[in-house]
């Protein structure tokens, strides 16, 4: 198995460790030197790509990779791989196994907070989960006509060490906004390295809602981190009175409750699967700071 992640920033780290004991090589992709210094701190070969210039040495690692994860953001124009002008990735990549594509559960638009499940429609309300649900469709056909599995999980609000609640009631950035009925699903970032890692070795295609079993509150997360760490939480906020940036303000705009049972039925099990077990768990083994 050879890895390649595009884009390995805190989600793709997270995969590209998950998959390091099990590959003969994994690869990642960043945009800045820095960055590709710390890739190689964590024993991942960084190479640096702008998201539009394929490399020679880019190049050179999809034509041995086996197992692709495209974790960078479509814009305007589409996914990087498939934007006009771009090269062919099948010709780019011949030795292809299995894609693993990181989309959201923003392509679901707004559900009044009912419950949603991969089967139902995407009806994406902003630009950035429009782009999404185009890009989701551009990775499925390239799979179906050369005949290789493409799995899309739809990630929830991602968080772990290093951003999470403990970090924002440390540096005072926490706000506990009450919009009655709002509700969020989350998802651990160790819980998709360990998705991506579980589908990647059995090859399985398909779309997956990668994560938490509970939609909750946003409030309700940062008065259990309070009450973790020993402090008094924020004062309650009225949403309608605070003050957000346009892209904040679109979240609470989607209320939905988001179902994991169809990766929880392939027999994959999630670690940290609600916020409770997962705060619980950072704050005791002091792993909330992230490294």
């Amino acid at each position: 198995m050879h890895v390649l992640v595009l884009g390995a920033g805190y989600s793709g780290m997270a995969i590209a460790r998950a998959l390091a004991g099990k590959a003969a090589s994994v690869t990642g992709t960043t945009r800045s030197a820095e960055k590709a210094a710390k890739l190689e701190k964590a024993g991942i070969r960084p190479i640096v790509f702008d998201g539009d210039t394929v490399s020679d040495e880019l190049a050179a690692a999809l034509r041995q990779t086996t197992h692709l994860i495209q974790s960078i953001a479509p814009g305007r124009d589409g996914d990087p791989m498939f934007r006009a002008g771009s090269q062919d990735l099948a010709t780019l990549a011949p030795a292809l196994q299995w894609i693993g594509y990181l989309s959201t559960v923003g392509v679901y638009g707004d559900h009044g907070g009912a419950w949603v499940t991969e089967d139902m429609l995407s009806k994406p309300v902003s630009a950035r989960s429009v782009e999404r649900v185009e890009a989701e469709e551009a990775w499925l056909a390239f799979g179906a006509s050369h005949a290789i599995p493409v799995a899309v999980l739809r990630l929830s609000g991602i968080y772990g060490p290093g951003r999470n609640a403990f970090c924002n009631l440390a540096n005072g950035t926490a706000r506990r906004l009450i919009k009655p009925g709002q509700v969020f699903n989350r998802i651990r970032v160790e819980d998709i390295g360990a998705a991506t890692s579980y589908l990647s070795q059995r090859l399985q295609g398909g779309i997956f809602n990668i994560t938490d079993n509970e939609p909750a509150p946003p409030q309700d997360i940062v008065a259990e981190a309070a009450r973790l760490m020993g402090v008094e939480p924020p004062p309650e906020m009225p949403f309608e009175t605070a003050e957000l940036s346009p892209m904040a303000r679109s979240f609470y705009g989607e209320n939905k409750r988001v179902s994991n049972a169809r990766m929880r039925e392939t027999g994959f099990e999630f670690a940290y699967p609600d916020y409770r077990v997962s705060l619980a768990q950072m704050w005791q083994t002091d792993s909330w700071r992230g490294q």
